[in-house]
């Protein structure tokens, strides 16, 4: 039985598919989702349909693989079965796969003021927002809620946060310009917020500072060492007490344990995450496999990231282990290959460390591009996400700026 059909789990329900063995699926969309490219919804660069693929069609032709959705409800570990919409399912070998969920960090009226970037819904509640605001600004008299209306706030300077607040930028100087020629869009701002003295601060140096040169070229208004203290949805105030007035405020700042791994009675570590041994089982459990973004592991004194090739390359490895147990073999230690480092920030800007050398600009954009295109699940989202990118790049205009009911 998997859990989730993110990356981690999708990854090992692939790699099973030519051994005996009866595979049941769970989860709670029907749905795998490409999480990298959410903000891409957000900012009306991609429809949501081209960042996800129906598990069905995923899973079509591989015939030992059964897929329900919904939500377990109950994990049973002792007696090896899952309660899913009322039903109680046994397994013999469980996968947890569950990902994570948007971190507030207590910050209650952020989550319900403020807007996020974990799935389908909340980009697309996101990209509405975003567009309303600019409808509003074309006609609103009064220039200080103009100012107000056209002020973007981004918290949280990890990857997704610069690449939220690169494409913002561009949307805003690139199409936003030609769509409301009456509108004085020098006033709009994107303002990114980092608690920490750095940007991506997993990066290396020479990757934080590029990061900063490239979204300030892009007029990001880039602060550091600030912290966020409040926010009432039209305002946002900053710890050291100066204010600033805004309708938008998009929170990247972190991720933790999703609600089922929160209640599950075993050891966890920071961000409700389950410890889990370098074999990727559960300690007491040898049956249960914790991976991708709800499992807690370190390697060099250091826990795994909550980024999709560690949740990859952990789905692949739960197969092996997996095929090893069901041949009485020990299982193996799991260890993380690190591919490098990426991250864009807009057209023609990106950042990159691979095989140890770091580079910015044009070459790390391109790899970033083919990357993800690579990576998309289905040939069609594939060859639909690179016209859209191309049709942008030469024509400077984002094809799907549409308003719709939520």
């Amino acid at each position: 039985m998997i859990i989730g059909a993110g990356f981690a789990g999708l990854e090992t329900a692939r790699r099973l598919a030519s051994v005996p063995v009866r595979i049941t699926l769970i989860d709670k969309n029907n749905h795998h989702l490409f999480q990298p490219l959410l903000y891409q919804v957000a900012i009306a660069g991609l429809l949501p349909s081209q960042i996800a693929q129906p598990i069905r069609t995923i899973f079509r032709k591989q015939k030992n693989l059964t897929f329900q959705m919904g939500e377990v409800s109950t994990i049973n570990f002792d007696e090896k079965y899952v309660k899913l919409n009322g039903s109680v399912i046994a397994y013999d070998y469980l996968v947890l796969a569950v990902g994570g969920r948007t971190n507030f960090f207590g910050f209650d009226v952020i989550e319900k003021e403020g807007f996020q970037l974990k799935d389908l819904e909340t980009a697309v509640k996101t990209r509405n927002h975003l567009l309303r605001m600019f409808e509003q600004a074309s006609h609103e008299g009064d220039a200080e809620k103009r100012k107000s209306l056209l002020t973007f706030v981004i918290v949280g300077g990890g990857p997704t946060g610069v690449e939220t607040a690169g494409a913002l930028a561009e949307l805003i100087s690139h199409v936003m310009v030609k769509d409301y020629p009456r509108l004085n869009l020098n006033e709009a701002r994107v303002v990114l917020l980092e608690a920490a003295a750095h940007l991506i601060s997993s990066y290396p140096d020479e990757l934080r500072q590029a990061t900063s040169k490239l979204l300030k070229k892009k007029n990001v208004d880039v602060r550091l060492n600030t912290k966020l203290e409040n926010y009432n949805g039209q305002e946002v105030t900053l710890l050291d007490g100066s204010k600033i007035e805004t309708q938008t405020l998009i929170w990247t700042a972190g991720v933790k344990a999703t609600e089922i791994v929160e209640g599950l009675n075993v050891e966890k570590a920071s961000a409700g995450r389950v410890r889990i041994l370098p074999t990727l089982q559960l300690p007491q459990h040898p049956e249960t496999f914790v991976i991708g973004d709800a499992a807690f592991l370190e390697e060099n004194g250091q826990a795994l990231p909550m980024i999709s090739t560690v949740a990859i390359q952990q789905g692949v490895f739960t197969a092996k282990n997996i095929l090893r147990l069901m041949k009485g073999q020990s299982p193996a230690s799991f260890h993380y290959k690190d591919p490098g480092l990426l991250a864009t920030i807009g057209r023609n800007a990106a950042v990159a460390r691979i095989f140890g050398i770091s580079f910015s600009g044009f070459i790390a954009w391109v790899i970033w591009v083919f990357l993800h295109i690579y990576r998309i699940i289905g040939f069609r989202n594939r060859i639909i996400v690179l016209f859209n990118w191309a049709w942008d790049y030469v024509f400077y205009d984002n094809q799907v700026r549409l308003i719709t009911k939520e």
